[in-house]
């Protein structure tokens, strides 16, 4: 039997056989080449306000297109988009390609558009598909948005990092423990932040959920490290819903949000309050 071919997309480093998926479910090892299977494909695609995705400090009251595809390489217990992120090669895919999506954003310029967002999976799994879009996107004068978990190699990253104009980068938590709960490194994700705060515009999003990563320690901890790259990252604090596998526990408080969102104003001069 073959061995497998080392994807190098990311820290987890799947080993992958002849025609077998990777972790995320959507790189594939064809022809002894690891290549992305979801290259091109659209599982959701809408024209949503920039602020959804969430970007606050970023071209405020426009509009962006935002597509995904499938595949993630966390696995969240608690994720809102899991009917897409969870899945390998979803029947509902819509294929198009780079030319193709630039143009339906040039198209939607009257109503607002200013660009394209790579979303609602994570986006960066695929990071081919996005580079060669987000190329030919600002090329036509476009913005380009990733929002991503962070978890991804440096040389890929440094493909697209050019071509980015705005990141949300999720910061699940500032305990290494929780981290490997969903199969990452907290350390990787830090440094995306880093390397993505020294060459594009970042915010950050860490979504509270009670008995994991809800402590006024924690909350000191991470919005003082986020400080010090640059006081002014805006901070997103997003109160956790039960969802997927996670419905053990009610939503966050509202008093736990105002009180950690309090904390991270003593660092941290835009701190923004999510799902009120």
């Amino acid at each position: 039997m073959k061995e497998g071919v080392l994807c190098t997309v990311c820290p987890r480093g799947c080993v992958i056989r002849e025609g077998q998926l990777g972790f995320c479910g959507a790189r594939i090892n064809r022809n002894g080449k690891i290549v992305a299977d979801n290259y091109g494909k659209i599982t959701a695609i809408a024209l949503d306000p920039i602020e959804k995705k969430p970007l606050r400090r970023f071209k405020p009251g426009s509009w962006i297109l935002s597509v995904g595809s499938y595949g993630c390489n966390f696995r969240c217990p608690f994720c809102q988009n899991y009917g897409i992120s969870m899945e390998k090669n979803p029947a509902r895919c819509i294929e198009v390609t780079p030319q193709q999506l630039v143009e339906k954003a040039l198209q939607l310029i009257p109503e607002g558009n200013i660009g394209i967002a790579y979303t609602y999976n994570e986006p960066l799994i695929g990071y081919e598909f996005v580079r060669d879009c987000a190329q030919l996107a600002a090329e036509k004068g476009l913005s380009n948005v990733v929002v991503t978990n962070g978890y991804i190699n440096e040389e890929p990253l440094s493909e697209i990092l050019p071509l980015i104009h705005g990141f949300n980068i999720d910061l699940k938590s500032f305990s290494p423990q929780f981290y490997k709960s969903i199969g990452g490194d907290l350390e990787v994700v830090k440094n995306t932040i880093r390397l993505a705060a020294a060459k594009s515009h970042v915010e950050v999003t860490t979504l509270i959920i009670p008995g994991e990563n809800d402590s006024e320690e924690e909350m000191r901890e991470l919005s003082s490290w986020l400080a010090s790259i640059s006081p002014g990252i805006p901070l997103h604090i997003s109160r956790f819903f039960p969802s997927y596998k996670m419905t053990d526990r009610g939503a966050t408080p509202v008093s736990v949000i105002l009180k950690l969102a309090e904390i991270a104003q003593q660092y941290l001069q835009y701190v923004y309050k999510g799902n009120m």
